[in-house]
């Protein structure tokens, strides 16, 4: 391991040179030989119309637009010559949410969440503007340059067993910062630099890119971005293969020197099934000795056919802790949501799932957590907008030492009563608006 204890001040610096050759692309010569690919995590999962598709990296973006039925479409002239599209693009949306927690917590917190933390207030849970290009045969390189605030960018890439990443408080109001290349190889090699989505999970850090106004417990203690490089190559129309190196499971956090690394397949089996299964094994503790590496696995399935998507994921975590009696700690969640589009912008989703933390290294405490979300959702489309308006009931159960959810007053100065059980009624407001909608881009 002493070959990998190396100061990541050059990793940072070559972060910024990145953003910066990114920023500027248009100045180098394209090479037109090869076929047009997308980054290893598109820049289209910034749009609210971002494509259902298992391969290549990054969280799965759901398409609520293919679920929410045709929309009228603007006569056009048969004349009229096709406008090039764009590869640059342009957006940004707010988040407006209000969480009733019927246990009436005084600290108006949702015990051991990362995002919609807060109960019985409204809140801006999240706000970002970004800028997009995309890598293609014609333009070799992309970007994604993303800011964001809210409640729910202020501790989701940290650690509750780690040091934080130097220069955190700020770098948490990022969102993806990268750079992309499409090497001309083959069916073409996407190499990916920066902080980017995360190749583990089914759902995004922007409640509008997923079903559900909330997350699932599984995607809350799994990273939503990754620092690092990835590689992405499609070795055929139904398999893409991507390798990743990153700094830590967590991207704002700092336990050791020594990187983390993984891979992932997505396999298309039909046109309505895709299956992705990632790995990630790497040091989350001081010790960097091989035997207390983390390994991680997220396998998901999802079958869609219009007007139903069904997805199934389940996440295994387990690493051997430096502590006295070396204990080896494990982890474990599963989730199946099911989409219905009833009818036009009207939709309906149902999602069951558990975790298990066994000995409190995830949430902190050894807990086993089940939970049952509904959500009734009406979108608004308006030109290149987007308005998504979200109604919707949790319920979440969580027995075990240390578990539970707050309730009332504290019992005493600093201690808050807990209670086994929680009732969410939620209510979602998100207005999105990207380039990709306008006319001719």
């Amino acid at each position: 391991m002493p070959a990998f204890e190396k100061n990541r001040r050059p990793l940072r610096i070559l972060f910024v040179g990145l953003l910066f050759a990114g920023i500027f692309p248009t100045r180098i010569v394209a090479d037109n030989k090869e076929k047009n690919h997308s980054p290893a995590k598109s820049a289209a999962a910034e749009s609210d119309s971002s494509a259902s598709e298992l391969i290549g990296s990054g969280r799965l973006i759901v398409d609520h637009d293919e679920q929410s039925g045709d929309s009228p479409q603007e006569p056009q002239s048969q004349a009229a010559s096709p406008q090039p599209k764009s590869e640059w693009h342009y957006g940004g949306f707010f988040d407006l949410g209000y969480l009733l927690d019927f246990n009436h917590p005084s600290s108006h917190l949702f015990r051991n969440r990362g995002t919609t933390p807060r109960v019985n207030e409204l809140d801006l849970n999240m706000a970002a503007a970004y800028l997009t290009k995309d890598a293609t045969a014609n333009s070799r390189w992309g970007m994604e340059l993303e800011a964001q605030a809210g409640e729910d960018s202020k501790i989701f890439g940290f650690s509750a067993t780690a040091p934080n990443l130097g220069g955190a408080s700020w770098l948490r109001q990022i969102g993806k910062a990268d750079v992309s290349y499409l090497v001309p190889v083959g069916k073409g090699l996407t190499v990916q630099g920066g902080v980017f989505s995360s190749l583990i999970g089914y759902d995004s850090l922007h409640a509008k890119d997923n079903f559900t106004y909330t997350r699932p417990w599984g995607a809350d203690y799994t990273p939503y971005l990754m620092f690092g490089v990835n590689a992405s190559y499609p070795f055929s129309k139904k398999v893409t293969a991507t390798v990743f190196v990153i700094n830590d499971y967590f991207h704002l956090a700092h336990p050791n020197n020594v990187p983390s690394w993984g891979g992932q397949i997505a396999y298309t089996a039909t046109q309505h099934l895709t299956f992705k299964e990632t790995v990630l094994y790497g040091p989350h503790q001081s010790d960097t000795s091989l035997e207390f590496w983390r390994f991680f696995c997220d396998s998901i399935a999802e079958w869609k056919r219009n007007p139903v998507t069904v997805a199934f994921e389940y996440q295994a975590g387990t690493e051997k802790l430096a502590t006295v009696g070396n204990l080896r700690a494990l982890w474990m969640s599963a989730q199946m949501p099911i989409h219905l589009t009833v009818r036009g912008p009207w939709s309906v989703t149902l999602r069951p799932e558990f975790a298990w933390d066994r000995d409190g290294r995830w949430t902190g405490s050894a807990q086993t957590i089940k939970a049952v979300t509904t959500t009734l959702e009406y979108r608004v489309p308006y030109r290149w907008t987007n308005t998504i308006a979200r109604l919707e009931y949790r319920f979440d159960d969580s027995r075990g030492k240390g578990g539970g959810f707050f309730r009332g007053a504290e019992v005493s100065p600093g201690i808050d009563s807990l209670t086994p059980s929680q009732h969410l009624l939620a209510f979602g407001v998100i207005f999105t608006f990207d380039s990709r909608r306008s006319k001719g881009s």
